[in-house]
Parts: structure tokens; C-alpha cells; sequence
């Protein structure tokens, strides 16, 4: 008797795994997007500024770490629905009248939502999503954090003129709630799919190969690919968080123009994420696509720096471009590499390590960048710090080939 093919997982499961993905970082991209108004009305300085994203990652990083084997032993409803009421506590809090301490609890809230987003979510698609759409919702999910970048940088600010900053975090608090309903429709009417289904190893129907059969969280790739995402995330938060804060103090943007800036390459990314995942779905090396990913990201890195000692706008918008297409496929390329090689059973923990790594880079970034722009140095400092880790990302890659040409 001819074997039944697995059903379509549906459009409201995957609207629920883009929103789990990018309603944690809500509340970051929208405090950045409004930068400028924060730092005036509170007082504070750069430094202190990107500190609230250091205390953010900084409990995303020790929540992937520490949850990630606890999530795997916990059902995906109660997950998902501790994953959105954080992430809307942590809005309600920000658009509280309070002073800087208030939010600094409520970007640490917003990291814990963010702990994982990943794991969960990369669970649910080998469980639930046959294996001929999986790596293609890779894509879309992982994009996810650039849809947030996206409604985040271009709602906050225009928010902000008519009700302020924290009431547009108060508006923006509805997302998640939101979310939430639909997340508990989504898993109750989307079933796990059988044994035969759900592989252990390969996931796309071109048969791509994996980095290594049967990933745990103690393989050397695992930490290989956290080593990379960390250095890479440290350059994506150092250029997301100042990036709308460059623009206006250094080429004389608007504060909507600026917001704009994070926008654009929030859109950018969207659209790589989903490219990137179709070249993985076609069988594509992920360290080669990693080295291709560092140097486009070094390059923007560049372009922001010139943009910075000339003044020259266009140039600024072809770094965002640069940045956005690459810098921001990272995670989408390390998410499908775990997928194709761990089995449903440690997805959750490993994708825990791996998304650790990104944090903890997330983390660095934002107070690194502050802490260098505060300084003699400024901008055209901060941007060939930048540039140094993208180099780092290269040399990486460049390892990561050479280890699985050599197995």
C-alpha cells in the first residue's frame, strides 16, 4: 500500500514560528530606532545606552545556556507562551514611567525571551513540518529578528511624535499578546508528523549534506559554529544598535530618517534570510556560504567607514545594504546546519549552544561599540573594530572548510 504523504504544515504555524523568532528583540529595536530621544530625556550616555542591549543578550546568552536542556524535556505551548508574555512584560515595563534602572530590567526581560526562540522553534519544524518545507521556513523564521528590526524601526519613531517612547512600547506590547493567541491555535491544530517524517539527519528533499551526522552538544562543530556566531554577532548588534544613532549625529539624519536606516536593512535582511535558505535547501556547503557571508559583511563594514569620513549619504545606504545582506544571513546558515545534522530529541539544547555563541556576541557588541565611540576615537574607530571581527568570521570560515573537506 502506497505510503501517505505527509501534510502541509500551514500558513498560522509559520506567521507563530516568524513571530517567536522576533518578539524578543521588539523592544531592543525599537529603543534603538528612538536612540536619540532616550539618551536626551534620561540622560545617559552612548555607553550607558548600549549597555540596556549588554544586559539584554547578556540573559539571552546565559538562557540558551542554561535552559536549553530543560527546554527540551517541556512541551512547545508552555515554551511559546512563556517566550510571548515575556517579551510583552518586558514592553509594558519600558513604556512605564520610570528611570534608566526600569529599563534596564525590562531589556533583561526581553533577553530571557529571546533564550529560546530558536530551540523551540527548530524543534517544532523537524516535529511538525515535513521535510520537503523545512529548510525553506528556516529562512523565513530566522527572519523573524529583521521583520521586528523592520515594524520595530519604522513604527517606534513615528510612534514616538505623537505618543512618545514609551508609549509607542506600550502599542507595541500587543504584538506579542497577539502572537500568543495564535501560537495556542497554531500547535493544537498542527499535529506531530510520524517517525517517518521527521529524519534524524537530512531535512531538504535535495539531500544536502550534513556538517557532521548526529551533532550533540558536545561536538567540536557545534562549538566551532557557536565561535562563529558569536564573533559575527558581535558586528551585528555593534552596527544594529548605533546604527540609527550614526546616521542622525554623523550625516545629519532626521530621527525617522534614521530609524529608516535599520529598517532598510531590516528589510535586506528579511530577503537574505529567505535566499540564503533556499541556496541551503539546494544543497549548498554552509562554511562555504559562511566565508561568502564574512567577507560581504567586511565589506560593508568598510563602506560604513568611508561613509563616516565623507559624509557621502549613498554610501551609507550601500553599507546598510552590505550589512543586511549579510551579517544578518548568519543565523538562518547556522540554524540549517544544525538542522540537517541533530536529531529532534538535543535540538533545543544544541541550538541552545549555538545560539549562546550568537548572544554572548550580542552581548560584547552593543557596550564595545559604546564604550569605543565614546572615545577619541569615535565612529571611524568603532567601525574598524567592526571590521577586525568580520576579518576574524573569515579566518573561521576558512577553518570550518578546511574541517569538513578534511572528514
Amino acid at each position: 500500500m502506497p505510503k501517505k504523504p505527509a501534510p502541509k504544515a500551514g500558513f498560522t504555524l509559520l506567521t507563530v514560528l516568524l513571530g517567536a523568532v522576533g518578539a524578543g528583540p521588539l523592544l531592543l529595536y525599537g529603543l534603538s530606532a528612538t536612540s536619540d530621544s532616550i539618551i536626551t530625556e534620561l540622560g545617559i550616555d552612548a555607553v550607558q545606552f548600549g549597555l540596556l542591549a549588554t544586559v539584554c543578550f547578556a540573559c539571552a546568552a546565559v538562557g540558551n545556556a542554561a535552559l536549553g536542556r530543560l527546554a527540551d524535556r517541556r512541551s512547545d505551548i508552555l515554551l511559546m507562551s512563556a517566550l510571548f508574555l515575556l517579551a510583552a512584560v518586558a514592553l509594558v515595563l519600558a513604556g512605564l514611567p520610570g528611570g534608566y534602572a526600569l529599563l534596564l530590567v525590562a531589556a533583561g526581560l526581553s533577553g530571557i525571551a529571546q533564550s529560546f526562540s530558536n530551540g523551540v522553534t527548530n524543534r517544532i519544524l523537524l516535529e511538525r513540518v515535513p521535510a520537503a518545507q523545512r529548510i525553506g521556513w528556516v529562512g523565513i523564521k530566522q527572519s523573524g529578528v529583521q521583520v521586528s528590526q523592520l515594524v520595530a524601526s519604522l513604527a517606534f519613531p513615528l510612534l514616538a511624535l505623537w505618543v512618545g517612547w514609551r508609549g509607542a512600547a506600550l502599542v507595541g506590547s500587543l504584538i506579542p499578546f497577539i502572537l500568543l493567541l495564535l501560537a495556542w491555535h497554531a500547535l493544537s491544530s498542527t499535529p506531530r508528523l510520524g517517525p517517518d517524517n521527521s529524519p534524524r539527519g537530512t531535512t531538504s528533499t535535495s539531500s544536502p549534506p550534513p556538517l557532521r551526522p548526529g551533532l550533540t552538544r558536545h561536538s567540536g562543530t557545534v562549538w566551532a559554529l557557536a565561535a562563529f556566531g558569536l564573533l559575527n554577532g558581535i558586528g551585528v548588534q555593534a552596527t544594529n544598535v548605533y546604527l540609527p544613532l550614526f546616521a542622525v549625529r554623523e550625516l545629519g539624519f532626521s530621527l525617522v530618517l534614521g530609524g529608516a536606516t535599520a529598517a532598510v536593512a531590516g528589510v535586506v535582511g528579511v530577503a537574505a534570510r529567505v535566499g540564503w535558505a533556499r541556496v541551503m535547501a539546494r544543497g549548498a556547503s554552509a562554511p562555504t556560504l559562511l566565508l561568502v557571508l564574512a567577507l560581504t559583511a567586511l565589506a560593508g563594514a568598510a563602506a560604513f567607514l568611508g561613509a563616516g569620513m565623507t559624509d557621502w549619504a549613498a554610501l551609507l545606504w550601500l553599507a546598510v545594504i552590505l550589512h543586511g545582506a549579510s551579517a544578518l544571513g548568519v543565523a538562518v546558515v547556522l540554524m540549517s546546519a544544525l538542522l540537517r545534522s541533530t536529531p529532534a530529541s538535543s535540538m533545543a539544547s544544541v541550538s541552545g549552544i549555538v545560539t549562546a555563541g550568537m548572544f554572548a556576541g550580542f552581548t560584547l557588541g552593543p557596550v564595545g561599540m559604546g564604550a569605543i565611540i565614546s572615545s577619541s576615537g569615535g565612529f571611524q574607530l568603532g567601525w574598524i573594530a567592526v571590521g577586525v571581527v568580520y576579518s576574524a568570521c573569515t579566518a573561521l570560515a576558512l577553518v570550518l572548510i578546511k574541517r569538513t573537506e578534511a572528514s
